[in-house]
């Protein structure tokens, strides 16, 4: 089972940033919680902060853990453990993306969402119906 982290990154106006995956990755036009495979010897913060900057250009700090999921791929299975992350900035240059958005969570669950991606985001709009 592949170790994935994704990053739930969250603005002042309650907005969760979605990514698109471009036209001949893994997953083509599904949104996604960006992040990536987990290297060894890494922890999911650490892997957060490395993938953002690959893929996204940006700094990020990873903070808590809010939630995980299972799911079987035609690939194999991951496991995608959601981190709370922090970016220090917004002058993203997209790499395996071609769009990324804020997204308002109560409308996480209408985007074409990777399947992996949908049991995290439930539990993202548990967690905030509260705050």
């Amino acid at each position: 089972m592949k170790l994935v982290a994704a990053a739930i990154i969250s603005n002042n106006s309650r907005k969760i940033l979605l990514a698109r995956r471009k036209k001949g990755e893994i997953l083509e036009g599904y949104w996604e919680f960006p992040g990536g495979k987990i290297e060894k010897g890494e922890t999911p913060q650490q892997c957060i902060e490395r993938e953002l900057s690959e893929e996204l250009g940006i700094y990020a700090k990873g903070k808590k853990i809010i939630g995980e999921s299972i799911y079987t791929y035609k690939e194999g299975t991951i496991k995608l453990i959601g981190v709370i992350t922090e970016i220090k900035n917004q002058d993203f240059k997209l790499k395996v993306h071609d769009k990324v958005q804020w997204v308002s969570i109560s409308e996480i669950l209408t985007y074409k969402l990777a399947p992996a991606d949908i049991s995290i985001a439930k539990q993202i709009i548990e967690v905030y119906k509260n705050v």
